[in-house]
């Protein structure tokens, strides 16, 4: 999507191809229908463009060198030097972008003072021409206003806002019950926002998972997670390590994830340790001892008689939503087992451990 912050840099194109021209915006998104949103502070890097007024702008976003227009400006700059609480400007919002209606002096004071967000007045403008991006919006913003969310998670499957909704009324049951009071449910949509939403989402983004999904982003793992693990409940287990990290019910979740700071939440990931047998041909055997201990993910390297010639010790770290089944045969397919020399591998896969350490054991 094009945009001012190209122009910002320097960059202009023609004025018809970006969507500083707002009346442009509005037609390919045949946004119409209007929605008063109130008065908000809104990131300033998100006003790209100018309702009617471009050709008062140069391709900074800076007015004419008329002096009158240069005094105004000026006179604001020092109001808000001094501290003053300057009128909200108005804007126009089609999706995620703001277009200037009112108060273009306001919001070029604003950005030259390098601050980064500034109180508007809103008139969101929803897209109505049929797309898929567009669906989603409206599925969001119907989600949004409905639970009373000034932000919401940004899903990309149509239909799928319903498992949301449904989290947010068995944690304002939960709340009511517990509180006994007379709780709404947009009190309860902040909390689950705010102590269940955002812990999860941080503990998925904090472990780089969504890598391993493209075309799908942190908000389509959590609700693929989060059904999985509290609306489906025990029908579906990763388990027990994930379900010690992310318990089946929803509540405990919430309050084991009270227990941290951001800081301190706990990876989405584990440690898994395996043993692997080999046979080498023998003039190999040296060569594919040094490249074992060369492996990082290699703890242990140990010459054994018999039907085998080697035995080692494999710790990988996967994250709770693979199988070790699948990571072991990913790790060794793409190394022991293209070596030549290798004969053959037999991998052991530990069940209940018991190690000593002096006097203590640990399973």
């Amino acid at each position: 999507m094009k945009s001012l912050f190209r122009l910002f840099s320097g960059k202009q194109e023609n004025k018809d191809q970006n969507t500083c021209n707002f009346t442009a915006r509005q037609k390919k998104e045949e946004a119409y229908e209007a929605i008063e949103r109130g008065t908000l502070e809104v990131p300033i890097d998100r006003i790209v463009g100018s309702v009617g007024r471009y050709h008062d702008f140069d391709h900074q976003f800076k007015t004419s060198s008329h002096r009158h227009r240069d005094e105004r400006l000026e006179g604001i700059l020092n109001a808000l030097r001094a501290g003053k609480i300057l009128p909200p400007i108005a804007l126009y919002q089609i999706k995620d972008d703001y277009f200037i209606l009112d108060g273009h002096h306001r919001f070029t004071a604003a950005r030259e003072l390098g601050h980064t967000h500034i109180r508007s007045k809103i008139v969101e403008l929803l897209p109505s021409k049929n797309t898929l991006e567009n669906n989603l919006y409206i599925e969001k913003t119907q989600f949004r206003d409905y639970v009373g969310l000034k932000e919401a998670p940004t899903l990309t499957e149509l239909g799928q806002y319903g498992h949301l909704i449904w989290q947010i009324r068995e944690h304002h049951n939960y709340l009511k019950k517990e509180k006994s009071d007379d709780i709404e449910i947009e009190q309860a949509a902040a909390d689950w926002y705010t102590t269940i939403y955002m812990p999860l989402y941080t503990l998925i983004e904090n472990s780089g998972l969504v890598k391993n999904f493209p075309g799908r982003n942190v908000d389509d793992l959590y609700l693929y997670i989060s059904f999985h693990q509290w609306e489906e409940g025990k029908k579906r287990q990763y388990g027990r390590g994930f379900d010690k990290l992310i318990p089946t019910d929803m509540e405990e979740f919430r309050r084991k994830m009270a227990q941290h700071t951001e800081q301190e939440y706990p990876e989405m990931k584990r440690e898994i340790t395996v043993f692997m047998l080999l046979t080498i041909e023998g003039k190999y055997e040296q060569a594919i001892f040094d490249k074992l201990l060369a492996l990082e993910e290699i703890r242990e390297v140990h010459t054994v008689h018999g039907s085998f010639d080697l035995l080692i010790k494999i710790t990988l770290l996967r994250d709770l939503l693979s199988s070790d089944a699948e990571l072991i045969s990913h790790f060794t397919q793409a190394t022991i087992r293209q070596w030549k020399g290798v004969l053959t591998t037999q991998t052991l896969i530990p069940g209940m451990s018991i190690i000593k350490d002096n006097d203590r054991c640990y399973l």
